[in-house]
């Protein structure tokens, strides 16, 4: 199939918000929520200011990327390590008492790869209560994380994770809760 991308049209991604509050919120991430001398206490405020629903006790590490706070809904007792991407063209909900590892990245986006134009096919992730992904892990579109999950260091989440499951970079390796499990 030839790829035509000057035919591209975007068709169905709603930024949700006027041009003039994404470039306030681009200016805010780049000059002040990703610095290391900015305080970690002041990341989950700037995001609610944005529009975020943030729980309570987050803590957010220097780094952090998140494309669309308005998209993004955080529960409580949170960690976020350090330089770990949110690209939430589409929602993304983080249950409480979840951690997303450094250089993680959860992508809500992605594209068709029939059409001809490659127009978006997105769709939100959701890490339920308890789940861990990893260092260097990655979620893609669609993906729900099932409580108490385990998407380990460097594995890719193309499909759900069952409650309790473990994806290591060589594939599942359980489907029982996991009590204290290092990945």
């Amino acid at each position: 199939m030839a790829r035509s991308l000057r035919g591209f049209t975007g068709a169905g991604y709603d930024k949700g918000r006027p041009l003039a509050v994404q470039a306030a919120w681009f200016a805010a991430l780049h000059l002040l929520f990703v610095k290391w001398w900015f305080p970690a206490r002041w990341r989950p405020a700037l995001l609610r200011a944005f529009g975020a629903r943030v729980g309570e006790r987050v803590l957010i590490r220097r780094g952090v990327r998140v494309h669309w706070p308005w998209k993004l809904d955080v529960g409580d007792d949170v960690w976020i390590g350090e330089d770990a991407w949110i690209l939430n063209l589409e929602p993304v909900a983080i249950g409480s008492d979840c951690c997303v590892s450094q250089n993680a990245l959860l992508c809500t986006g992605s594209h068709r790869r029939r059409s001809i134009t490659f127009e978006f096919d997105n769709a939100p992730i959701r890490l339920e209560p308890g789940s861990w992904v990893a260092a260097r892990a990655v979620v893609l579109r669609g993906v729900t994380v099932g409580r108490g999950a385990v998407v380990g260091a460097g594995a890719v989440a193309h499909r759900d994770l069952a409650p309790g499951a473990v994806l290591t970079a060589a594939g599942p390796s359980a489907s029982a809760p996991v009590k204290g499990a290092t990945a």
